[in-house]
């Protein structure tokens, strides 16, 4: 089978002939119907020293997909051949104290589904049965692909209340992007966003957000006190930018909630250590998707029909355009880019 991999330690990823993978018990075998690139990939690709210090090649990358089971693996009896399943890229141990009591996204025994092992970039993939998540036909596979990101999204803004709430967004990345739609699905009164891309700014204006802030235009923080004076009910940091920890403090109101899903540069960042205690703000850290609590959510809300996805979907493509598509994502010229297996 042909699949995207990365075989050297060096910049770069190729398509290889790879042995199709065997079932094995616990496992199902699925044929592809999509993917998706996400930012990891795109570390991958250029191998920086996250990568470099993390990937082992050879390594089929990839941990957004969709696809159809076409065989089970011994002891599997809760999913069947013949069913559409999307991806989660969390394998878990499901042993430890923290699988054990319901918290299974910050496992200790973690390994992910294009990093630590083979992913799914491929024509096929085995995956244990637990991270085959059944989802809906009526789901399409251009979304079903990115359900593993979307959940990202879902987690983040369902870490506390949403309907009647101001909800302040920092990044308007592809979750971030996701982020405006579930929090205006779930009936928040506004929605307000920072962004410093035209490109980023003009698909958060297609998928619905109130207004966006770009702090490169005008000065964020008299704009965003204009918009709420009290503060933000909550505030949802998608960028990894240390800057939109400052708007984060300074414009939740005292007793909101400050979600953090972005990831920094640097381990230490400086914070207004006392505006946060004397606000009374509940800060969270946000990882992966709440297993398996943000699956059953997502599943809800996408069944609505309220979400308003399509905008993020920026470029569709066979997954032999590959290096087509990690140069449109390098350049930030791509939302989501998704690929086809036909």
């Amino acid at each position: 089978m042909k699949a995207i991999a990365k075989m050297h330690p060096a910049p770069g990823v190729e398509i290889i002939d790879a042995p199709e993978p065997e079932i094995r018990p616990g496992a199902v075998k699925i044929k592809l119907e999509a993917a998706s690139v996400c930012g990891t990939d795109l570390h991958i690709y250029s191998w920086d020293a996250w990568s470099a210090s993390r990937i082992k090649p050879p390594r089929i990358i990839g941990h957004e997909f969709c696809g159809t089971i076409v065989e089970v693996g011994q002891g599997v009896t809760d999913r069947q051949v013949g069913q559409f399943v999307s991806s989660e890229s969390h394998i878990v141990c499901g042993r430890c104290r923290q699988c054990q009591s319901g918290q299974g996204h910050v496992c200790v025994n973690t390994q992910i589904l294009g990093v630590d092992v083979d992913g799914g970039f491929a024509e096929y993939v085995v995956i244990p049965k637990d991270n085959a998540r059944p989802t809906d036909r009526s789901v399409p596979t251009k979304i079903a692909a990115f359900q593993d990101a979307l959940g990202n999204a879902v987690h983040t803004v369902m870490a506390g209340p949403v309907e009647n709430q101001s909800i302040l967004i920092t990044g308007m990345g592809p979750i971030g992007l996701f982020a405006v739609s579930i929090c205006k699905a779930l009936g928040a009164s506004k929605v307000v966003a920072t962004e410093v891309s035209p490109y980023r700014i003009e698909l958060a204006h297609q998928i619905g957000v109130d207004a966006v802030i770009n702090p490169l235009e005008v000065d964020a923080d008299s704009a965003l006190n204009e918009i709420a004076p009290g503060g933000f009910d909550g505030t949802l940091e998608m960028s990894g930018h240390p800057s939109s920890l400052a708007l984060a403090i300074h414009h939740t109101r005292p007793g909101g909630r400050v979600s953090l899903l972005g990831v920094y540069g640097k381990n230490e960042q400086p914070i207004d250590i006392n505006a946060l205690i004397f606000k009374g703000l509940d800060v969270q850290g946000i990882v992966g998707r709440n297993l398996w609590k943000t699956w059953e959510q997502m599943g809800e809300i996408l069944a609505t029909g309220k979400l308003n996805l399509d905008p993020v979907i920026t470029h569709r493509m066979h997954f032999t355009e590959f290096q087509k598509a990690m140069e449109l994502m390098k350049a930030g010229e791509a939302g989501k880019v998704v690929f086809g297996f036909e």
